[in-house]
């Protein structure tokens, strides 16, 4: 019991911290789901923002409903995830080399970013978060609006490398998937897939010798076939923030994604319920989706 409480504590500290909703601003954090973790079982990590935490205001994230997908006899789950967070300044802010810190060989990652990614390093309002579109190496030197600090800001496909080769590092199996889609409904009535940031997290991943969810695609293409009525009932704000039962349609996904893969490395670890999910259909074509920006974040 030692063992396990010393274990689970940094995680507990370290989701106790001030943050920012991707919305609006929060006063505090919401407190994870409290589960023993044994340190003798591999560990499933889930990296990410509020599409993925559970958050304020009837917010739920597809992290918490993934848990009851799996076998915790088999296999702990922690989600990590917090509200705000772009693939940078989670790294910035010290939370991914938290997570390395308790990550072991054997273990798991699941990584989702990009809804905060958006803007530019420049603007005051998202300097602290934004990155360089795209994949590529360049960089800008920028001034973190928060702490004044000076940073140098890389590309959004940067970042998620460096997710999966530091989880390769560790002898641990990463898995990168593409942001969950927003519900925004365009001109042919149909919910757009991500050929922005859903595309740079698919080559990040390829490049850097990850696995690839496209998380982004499977559920959009859910919402297309349900219609915008029923899409409706499973948002909790506008057009990011799923409530609970859109939140349990979106860990369905991810595990119809996982279930995808040529080699599904978690395929051991299910649950029954997990165990009756089915693969995901292969990907329809449909238009693109809008971007993350400042004004649409």
């Amino acid at each position: 019991m030692k063992k396990t409480l010393l274990f689970f504590l940094p995680f507990l500290a370290l989701s106790s911290v001030l943050a920012q909703n991707e919305i609006n601003p929060v006063e505090k954090e919401p407190t994870p789901t409290k589960r023993q973790v044994d340190p003798s079982l591999p560990t499933l990590f889930i990296v990410g923002d509020s599409t993925v935490e559970n958050g304020n205001a009837g917010h739920v994230g597809w992290g918490e409903p993934l848990v009851s997908y799996f076998d915790l006899k088999k296999i702990n789950v922690v989600n990590m995830a917090i509200g705000g967070r772009s693939s940078r300044s989670y790294i910035e802010e010290g939370r991914w080399a938290a997570v390395l810190s308790k990550m072991k060989a054997g273990d798991f990652l699941l990584v989702q970013f990009g809804h905060n990614d958006g803007g530019s390093p420049s603007d005051p309002k998202r300097g602290d978060r934004a990155t360089l579109k795209g994949g590529g190496d360049d960089t800008v030197n920028a001034v973190n609006p928060k702490n004044q600090q000076e940073v140098v800001v890389h590309s959004y496909g940067w970042y998620m490398r460096q997710y999966v080769s530091d989880t390769k590092a560790k002898g641990a199996t990463p898995i990168v998937c593409s942001l969950i889609p927003r519900k925004l409904w365009g001109s042919e009535g149909k919910i757009g897939h991500s050929t922005d940031y859903g595309a740079w997290a698919q080559d990040a991943a390829k490049a850097a010798g990850g696995l690839f969810i496209d998380l982004n695609g499977i559920i959009a293409d859910r919402y297309n076939a349900m219609g915008k009525e029923k899409v409706d009932t499973l948002f909790a704000d506008e057009h990011t923030h799923t409530n609970a039962a859109g939140a349990e349609i979106n860990a369905e996904s991810v595990v119809m994604g996982l279930k995808g893969l040529a080699d599904n490395p978690l395929a051991s670890f299910f649950s029954d319920k997990g165990a009756a999910v089915s693969v995901a259909p292969p990907i329809a074509e449909a238009a693109s989706a809008p971007a993350p920006t400042a004004s649409n974040p």
